[in-house]
């Protein structure tokens, strides 16, 4: 009788000592596996400028607003509402202007627009609508068309067509100029272009959908860059050569009367900055890339208050790293050198000559933070442990948020003080903890979880690809497995990642059911 006493004490325990099973209802609908979300330095929330309470639509009901922006004295806010997708990066919605000083809401335009904006004065706003361009003037409430001839499937004027939205990853086809003197857009005439039908199977009766979608080889949209004069309602448009081409991105200097164009040919190997005069839209080369394979876009490029230099990553080393050239092209820098890409620029200080980046390093599979001025002379390691390391700066350059994991460990976000000694050499110095996602990991506790590794995977050619491999918990070598193979093969998404979250928690599932899960990039 003892000894029974005894083992059904026992028996609680090991109940509790049990290890629970990964389910889809964890990860996908109860989301048990989330991490803490770690806001770092963000603007006033909106409750703070305004009443919510007070934002009322035509018929006298409170807004329920799907996003919104704030002009830059705090004074105007834009709400969208009942936002409404197109394609992969494209929405449209209802806009409604709030003053926040008179209390009272007008809606910009009667149905959906797309990219509304404050100009950089915060007195108008440009909007697009029907393929066409506005502006809409705050003090008189007078809208004014810039463009009219937009015609869907024809002619699109400051939005993106299909290629360029899918391709170069933006939809806001038209940029203000710093002053607000001017407007540049993109007209795309896709008239030419064929069309592509396909039906949608989303109601009771099926409807059938057609848009301009240019197949390999097939002819594309003429994309024309036009200048519009706020003032006088002029326009220029933007001079370069024509042909098969592509005008991946538009960004204005420092100088409101400087638009630079991106030109770049329809086998993507060679790239031209043209700077142009948005008065007469002349333009002449500022700078030309070529590669026998391809130039990579991106929108790191920084054109500097000095109104003298240019910042600007690159891969013409065979690795992407980040260069500082003069306007007048007398001066070229390569400012960051070693055998690791360069993944981000996380903050550009001027006024004390230094640029924040992150690198793959020590190894592919970590991000490492580093700050470097404008000699490329002077280099500094902000972060020190080996993993991943993402880093939000403040507006003043004096402290960062590091949002750090390994493959292993979920994140830990940790405040960091940066500070200059006398000889002008930056360092940092950990504040506090701010949050260490107890929560995930007293859940993660609660599971058996298998450990993945890093491994080395040659290839054919005598190379050797980095991967990771997730084992059953209880592995025997001996023993022979069921193995899914995990790839993608395509640009811009790194699977193989010394981060939380890159095995992710439906491979651990199938690991906790017998499988052995590897991924190579």
């Amino acid at each position: 009788m003892r000894r029974l006493v005894i083992a059904l004490l026992f028996v609680p325990l090991i109940t509790i000592a049990q290890k629970k099973q990964i389910t889809l209802e964890d990860i996908y609908k109860n989301r048990i596996f989330q991490a803490d979300k770690v806001p770092a330095f963000s603007e006033l929330p909106l409750d703070s400028i305004i009443n919510p309470g007070d934002v009322k639509d035509e018929k006298g009901k409170q807004l329920n607003s799907d996003d919104y922006q704030v002009s830059k004295d705090k004074k105007r806010i834009i709400f969208f509402t009942a936002r409404e997708s197109i394609y992969r990066r494209s929405s449209k919605a209802n806009a409604y202007l709030f003053d926040a000083v008179s209390k009272k809401t007008i809606r910009l335009s009667e149905g959906k627009i797309m990219h509304a904006s404050f100009s950089p004065d915060g007195s108008k706003i440009a909007f697009v609508k029907d393929n066409n361009l506005y502006l809409y003037d705050i003090p008189t409430g007078h809208t004014r068309a810039i463009t009219s001839d937009g015609k869907w499937n024809y002619i699109i004027n400051g939005n993106c067509d299909w290629v360029y939205e899918e391709e170069f990853e933006f939809t806001r086809a038209y940029e203000w100029s710093p002053k607000g003197n001017y407007i540049a857009y993109y007209r795309f005439d896709e008239s030419r272009v064929k069309e592509y039908q396909f039906t949608i199977f989303d109601s009771l009766y099926n409807k059938q959908y057609s848009y301009k979608y240019p197949k390999a080889g097939e002819e594309n949209s003429i994309v024309d860059i036009h200048i519009y004069n706020v003032s006088t309602g002029k326009e220029v448009k933007a001079q370069y050569e024509q042909g098969d081409i592509y005008i991946p991105r538009i960004k204005w200097t420092q100088d409101d009367n400087s638009l630079v164009v991106f030109w770049m040919n329809r086998h993507q190997d060679d790239l031209k900055l043209l700077l142009t005069n948005a008065q007469t839209g002349v333009s002449h080369v500022l700078y030309e890339e070529k590669n026998k394979y391809y130039v990579e876009i991106n929108d790191d490029w920084w054109f500097l208050k000095d109104g003298k230099n240019f910042l600007f990553t690159s891969e013409m080393n065979g690795y992407r790293h980040i260069y500082l050239y003069s306007l007048d092209g007398k001066n070229k820098l390569q400012l960051t050198t070693g055998n690791f890409e360069v993944t981000d620029v996380n903050g550009v200080d001027e006024k004390n000559k230094m640029i924040y980046y992150t690198a793959a390093s020590p190894t592919p599979m970590d991000r490492t933070v580093f700050a470097v001025d404008f000699t490329g002379k002077k280099n500094y390691q902000l972060t020190q442990t080996q993993g991943w390391n993402s880093v939000v700066l403040n507006g003043d350059f004096t402290q960062y948020y590091d949002y750090y994991s390994t493959i292993n460990t979920p994140q830990v976000v940790t405040l960091y003080n940066i500070s200059w000694n006398k000889n002008r050499e930056i360092s940092s110095k950990k504040i506090k903890v701010v949050n260490e996602n107890a929560r995930l990991v007293s859940k993660l506790n609660q599971y058996d979880l298998s450990k993945p590794e890093f491994i080395r995977i040659p290839n054919s050619k005598g190379d050797t690809l980095n991967g990771w491999v997730l084992k059953p918990v209880n592995f025997d070598p001996n023993k022979k497995y069921p193995l899914l193979f995990c790839n993608y093969g395509g640009p811009g998404s790194q699977q193989v990642a010394n981060r939380f979250g890159a095995v992710n928690f439906w491979e651990q599932m199938l690991a906790e059911r017998g499988y052995i899960i590897v991924s190579q990039h």
